[in-house]
C-alpha cells in the first residue's frame, strides 16, 4: 500500500492551509505490494482479532500507547480496554505485526464456514462482429494471448453479438454457436433467457482441457454483413442501414446469465468486450449524430456538450455489473465516434478498465491483455479512511463506488497493484493541530480485500487430478497507519511538497470540474490555482516591495526559486494546459480519446501521470552512455546539449530519436543489448499499459510525433500551431495574473 502526500509537514490550521496555495491531499494504492519506499508489509493471521477503538472504530496499531491493561488511540486519544486474550497476545510483541509495524496484512477467516471458500476465475470474451476482418484478427490475437496469460483451473466463455447474440459451446469434439436475435426496438428485451439458450456451465469451458477448441472457435468468427443486418432490422437491400451493434442488450443478458452462479461457482467474473464502434441497436443504442452537429453557429461549448453520457443506461448497467459480481473491460478499436462518455461507467463503475486503440494497424492490445491478466488482483474490496480528529476527508477520487450504508467507505469491485486512488483532507474546526509534538496528525487507511488463490501442484497422486483445478478465495485487511507532522512555518510546508502527488490533486480536481462544467472552466480552474499559488508564495516569502525601485512585475519570482520543491510546478501546470486533456474540441481533440485520457490519468500514480503530462527527455552520447538524465522540452535544450540521441518517455509512448548530426557510424536503432534498449525494457516491464515504441531518425525521416513533445518553445503551443504562448510567454501572463491578484 503505497501512501504519498501532497505535503508531508501537515498545515497547522485552516489559515496556513489556505495561505500556502497547495492542495491538501494523499494518493493511495491499496494493493501495491509495498509501501512507497519498497518495504513490504508485516504478515499474518487474526485480522477479526485485532482491537478496535470504541470512539472512532480505528484499529489498534503501532502508535497506540499500551500499558498492561488499556490503550489509547493514536487517532482520537480515548482510552479502550483490553480483552484477556489481547493481553495475553500482547506479552509477547514480537509474534505480533500490528506492534512490529505500522504496515500490516492479515488473514481473515472465512465468512460463515471454516474452510476456504472454492471458486474458479471466470472469464467472458464478448466480440462484436458488426466489424472487420482487421477487427476480429486484432481480437483473435488478444484472445490467444489471453489463454496463455490464464491459469489451469479458469473458465473461459466465448459470446459475440451484432444484431444477435452467439454463445460457443467449445467443450464438444466440434465448436459449436447457438444465436439469439436481438429485437431492435430499445424498450424490448431478449425473448429468451441465455441460460435457455446454452446452460451455463455448458458455455463455460475448462482453460486447461479446452485451450485448442476456444482457439479453434475464435478462428471461425467471421464479420457479420451488410445483408444480414440490414434483413434483421426489417429492411430492404436497398434500405438505408439503421446499424447492428446490439451492445446494450448483449452486455445485460450476459451479466443476468453470469449472474446465476456468482457465489457458487465464481466469486468474480471478468468480461472482455471488444468494440468496433458505439451501440446503435436495440436497448442501450447511442445517438452519435450529436458529434457532427455544429455547436459553435449555436453559441454552445462543445467540450461541454459532448463530455455527459446521453443516457443513464450503461451507469444502471453497471450496478446490474456489480449485483452479479462481474468486472467490464471495455477495449474500444475505432476511429469513429463510440460515445465512450456514455459506456466509460460500465467498466469504471464495476472495477474493470477501459482501452482505446484507434487503429489496428500499431495496436498493443494483445500485449495489454496479456499484461492485465498476468497480474495479481483482489477484488470484493472495501477501503476506509480515519484521520485524527482535528481534520477530515473531504472528496475521495477514483475508479470506486460509494457504500450505500456507511459514509467515507469505497468499494472497489476489481483492484490490481497500479490502481490509485486520492483524498484531499480539511480542519474539522478552526484550531487545528496542536503546536506540541504529543499529538501529531494520524491517518489510519483500512484495506479488506479477497485473493483468489491458485490450485497447488499436488504431490500426493492419490488425491487424484480432479483436486488440480480447485481455488480457494482467501480474505485479508490490509492496515497502514500514518504519522505526520504539523509545519510551524510556511517555509516548511513548501520544503516538505511532493509536486507529482500535488498534480495528481489537481488533474482529479479538472476532470471533475470538466465534467461539471465544461473544459474552459477547467483550464479556467488550473490557471487560476498557479496565479493564487505563486502569489502567496511570494507573499510568504516577502519578495515584492512596493517601495523597491525596480518595476513590480520584475519582482514576482514565477520560478519558484527560493523553494525547489516548487519548481517543477509551472511546468507541469503549462504541459497540463497543452494536454488533450485540456485542450478544445476545434483543436482537433476527439471527444472520446478527451474520454479515455480521464479515465487513465485518474487511475495511474503520481510518478506514472507525472509522465503521462510531463515528459522525461534524457540524452545519449552513444547507446551504451548516457549523457545528461533530464532536459527540458524544447529544441533548444537538443542544441545545447550536442548529445546524438535523445530518448522520451511519455508513459504511453516510448521515441528514440537520433538528431541529424548524429555520427553516421552510431548504429540504429539501438542494440538489443545496449544500456538504452535496457532502459527501454525496464520502462516497459514496469508500465500497467504497454508503451508504443518508435525510432526515429532526424533529418531522414518525419520527427513530428518526436517534435509534437517539444511543448516549451516559443513560438509553439503543443501541437505544431504558431502561438505566443510558449513557456515564457505562459510565464509573463502567470505573472500579470498575480500583480492582478495581489492588488
Amino acid at each position: 500500500m503505497a501512501v504519498r502526500a501532497t505535503v508531508s509537514r501537515f498545515p497547522i490550521d485552516p489559515d496556513a492551509q489556505e495561505g500556502s496555495g497547495l492542495p491538501w491531499g494523499i494518493t493511495v494504492a491499496p494493493f501495491a505490494p509495498t509501501d512507497e519506499n519498497g518495504n513490504p508489509p508485516a504478515y499474518g493471521s487474526g485480522g477479526h482479532l485485532i482491537p478496535r477503538c470504541e470512539n472512532c472504530w480505528a484499529y489498534f496499531n503501532a502508535y497506540c500507547e499500551l500499558d498492561q491493561w488499556a490503550w489509547n488511540c493514536s487517532l482520537c486519544g480515548t482510552l479502550n480496554g483490553l480483552s484477556s486474550e489481547c493481553i495475553d497476545k500482547y506479552s509477547r510483541p514480537q509474534s505480533c505485526p500490528e506492534m512490529s509495524s505500522s504496515f500490516i496484512d492479515l488473514e481473515l477467516p472465512a465468512e460463515g464456514s471454516e474452510e476456504p471458500v472454492e471458486a474458479r476465475p471466470v472469464y467472458v470474451a464478448a466480440v462484436d462482429l458488426s466489424s472487420s476482418e482487421e477487427f476480429l484478427e486484432l481480437t483473435k490475437s488478444a484472445l490467444l494471448a489471453a489463454l496463455e496469460a490464464l491459469g489451469p483451473g479458469s473458465l473461459f466463455g466465448l459470446a459475440t453479438f451484432s444484431h444477435k447474440i452467439g454463445l460457443y459451446d467449445v467443450q464438444g469434439p466440434v465448436p459449436v454457436v447457438k444465436n439469439v436475435f436481438i429485437p431492435p426496438d430499445s424498450e424490448d428485451r431478449l425473448s429468451l433467457e441465455l441460460e435457455d439458450v446454452m446452460p451455463l456451465l455448458q458455455f463455460l469451458a475448462p482453460v486447461e482441457t479446452c485451450k485448442d477448441r476456444i482457439a479453434s472457435a475464435l478462428e471461425t468468427l467471421r464479420p457479420t454483413t451488410s445483408w444480414e443486418r440490414s434483413t434483421a432490422a426489417g429492411q430492404g437491400l436497398d434500405g438505408v442501414l439503421m446499424g447492428g451493434r446490439g451492445f446494450g442488450v448483449a452486455m445485460e443478458s450476459l451479466f443476468n446469465y453470469l449472474g446465476s452462479e456468482y457465489g457458487s461457482t465464481f466469486a468474480l467474473a471478468r468480461v472482455f468486450a471488444f468494440l468496433s464502434g458505439p451501440p446503435d441497436y436495440g436497448a442501450g443504442q447511442l445517438d452519435t449524430r450529436r458529434y457532427g452537429e455544429q455547436y459553435a453557429s449555436r453559441g454552445e461549448d462543445a467540450d461541454r456538450a459532448l463530455l455527459p453520457e446521453q443516457t443513464p443506461f450503461y451507469k444502471e448497467l453497471a450496478a446490474v455489473a456489480v449485483q452479479a459480481g462481474v468486472s467490464v473491460d471495455i477495449f474500444a478499436v475505432t476511429n469513429e465516434y463510440t460515445d465512450l462518455a456514455s459506456l466509460k461507467f460500465l467498466s469504471i463503475d464495476s472495477g474493470g478498465s477501459l482501452f482505446l486503440y484507434t487503429s489496428t494497424d500499431d495496436s498493443t492490445l494483445p500485449q495489454d491483455m496479456y499484461r492485465m491478466l498476468s497480474r495479481p488482483y483482489a477484488f470484493g474490496c472495501i477501503m476506509r479512511l480515519r484521520t485524527s480528529s482535528e481534520f477530515k476527508q473531504g472528496h475521495s477520487y477514483g475508479h470506486f463506488s460509494p457504500d450505500p450504508q456507511y459514509e467515507n467507505v469505497q468499494r472497489i469491485i476489481c483492484c490490481d497493484s497500479y490502481a490509485t486512488f486520492a483524498y484531499d483532507f480539511e480542519f474539522a474546526n478552526t484550531v487545528g493541530f496542536s503546536r506540541h509534538t504529543s499529538e501529531p496528525p494520524v491517518l489510519q487507511i483500512a484495506f479488506r480485500y479477497t485473493v483468489v488463490i491458485p490450485p497447488q501442484e499436488l504431490t500426493d497422486s492419490s488425491n487424484g487430478s480432479g483436486n488440480r483445478s480447485s481455488y480457494s478465495l482467501k480474505r485479508r485487511l490490509r492496515i497502514r497507519t500514518l504519522q505526520y507532522t504539523a509545519a510551524h512555518n510556511m517555509n516548511e510546508v513548501y520544503d516538505s511538497v511532493d509536486p507529482e502527488v500535488v498534480l495528481s490533486l489537481l488533474v482529479h480536481k479538472v476532470i471533475s470540474a470538466s465534467l461539471e462544467q465544461g473544459v474552459r472552466e477547467g483550464r479556467m480552474l488550473l490557471h487560476d490555482w498557479l496565479v493564487i499559488l505563486t502569489a502567496q508564495y511570494n507573499d510568504a516569502y516577502k519578495l515584492i516591495e512596493p517601495k523597491n525601485e525596480s518595476p513590480l512585475n520584475a519582482q514576482v519570482d514565477v520560478a519558484f526559486s527560493q523553494c525547489p520543491q516548487l519548481q517543477m510546478l509551472p511546468h507541469l501546470v503549462f504541459a497540463l494546459l497543452r494536454n488533450p486533456l485540456l485542450r478544445f474540441h476545434e483543436e482537433g481533440v476527439h471527444p472520446d480519446y478527451r474520454i479515455y485520457l480521464q479515465c487513465l490519468f485518474s487511475a495511474l500514480e503520481p510518478s506514472s501521470l507525472h509522465r503521462a503530462v510531463y515528459p522525461r527527455l534524457t540524452s545519449y552520447s552513444t547507446p551504451d552512455k548516457q549523457a545528461y538524465p533530464r532536459h527540458s522540452l524544447s529544441r533548444a535544450a537538443l542544441i545545447t546539449s550536442g548529445s546524438p540521441i535523445f530518448f522520451l518517455d511519455a508513459f504511453t509512448t516510448l521515441i528514440v530519436f537520433y538528431s541529424s548530426t548524429a555520427d553516421p557510424s552510431l548504429p540504429f536503432p539501438p542494440p538489443h543489448d545496449c544500456l538504452l534498449r535496457t532502459t527501454i525494457n525496464r520502462l516497459k516491464q514496469d508500465r500497467s499499459i504497454t508503451p508504443k515504441l518508435l525510432f526515429i531518425r532526424g533529418g531522414q525521416e518525419d520527427a513530428s510525433a518526436f517534435e509534437n513533445y517539444l511543448i516549451e518553445e516559443q513560438d509553439v503551443d503543443g501541437s505544431g500551431l504558431t502561438s505566443n504562448m510558449g513557456f515564457v510567454s505562459f510565464l509573463e501572463d502567470i505573472t500579470q495574473g498575480v500583480l492582478e491578484y495581489l492588488k
